[in-house]
């Protein structure tokens, strides 16, 4: 608990700090984006400004569950956008956010990726091999990343095997720094990711075996700034938002079958 209180008051701290900008609303809408989208999320907030320049918008970015925790312990968050369904659910099934409002707006592939110069890993098995000491991914149980690669090594039998080889990262961000700066032998990212680190690291494979990678959005329940939200959420969903997020690499979700 006293971790979590922590984060929120990071969170409170950070948000104190913020007043009107531009004749814009006194209070900026507020919204938590999974670490994974912060370029194409930040870009995303310039376009939607200059749509609505009576508003201000203010992105906190961090480890899916990290945010979920945040707003779990009351901290003044209007939109929240998890890397993945699940984390959405838990905040659904906690009565956290308003149901009605949820969208699915991106989506995202997960890839392994090596040391551009490494050359001891052509596929997914070679991780078992003695050559590779150390893998990164994100925590499992914080960082969606983290929970699609422990759904694809399961599924591949290798989960236990590598177990011992595992370095876990606060966000997916971090597994791909250490992947970058050489620190580890492989590390599973988003292609987003891989994108940013194209000169430091080298696409192995892109995986399957786990879920279907989708960025839900929604409002969390009963913000102040409904209005706000509920306009954010459409621009999410708008060309020019689209535009942004197929620019940094991210897809279009497919419906459901």
């Amino acid at each position: 608990m006293r971790q979590h209180r922590l984060i929120s008051l990071g969170l409170l701290l950070v948000l104190a700090c913020l007043g009107p900008a531009r004749g814009a609303a006194a209070e900026p809408l507020i919204v938590s984006g999974a670490a994974s989208l912060i370029n194409a999320m930040t870009e995303i907030k310039v376009g939607f400004e200059k749509a609505h320049p009576q508003w201000e918008v203010f992105v906190n970015f961090a480890a899916s569950g990290q945010l979920l925790q945040q707003i779990e312990v009351g901290a003044p968050v209007d939109v929240f956008v998890p890397a993945d369904q699940e984390t959405m659910d838990r905040a659904q099934k906690a009565g956290l956010i308003d149901e009605a409002s949820r969208v699915d707006f991106t989506a995202n592939d997960l890839l392994l990726v090596v040391p551009v110069d490494a050359q001891d890993v052509s596929c997914l098995a070679d991780l078992g091999g003695d050559k590779v000491g150390r893998v990164a991914l994100g925590e499992p149980d914080a960082v969606p990343a983290g929970s699609y690669t422990r759904q694809t090594l399961t599924r591949a039998g290798l989960w236990e095997r590598l177990e011992p080889k595992l370095i876990y990262g606060l966000s997916v961000k971090q597994a791909l720094d250490y992947v970058a700066l050489g620190e580890v032998d492989a590390a599973f990212v988003y292609a987003t990711d891989a994108r940013l680190a194209s000169r430091q690291v080298r696409v192995v494979a892109n995986m399957d075996g786990h879920k279907p990678i989708v960025y839900p959005a929604a409002l969390v329940k009963n913000c102040p700034r409904q209005d706000m939200g509920r306009a954010f959420l459409a621009y999410l969903q708008s060309a020019d938002a689209q535009a942004v997020m197929a620019r940094h690499g991210f897809k279009t979700p497919q419906p459901a079958p």
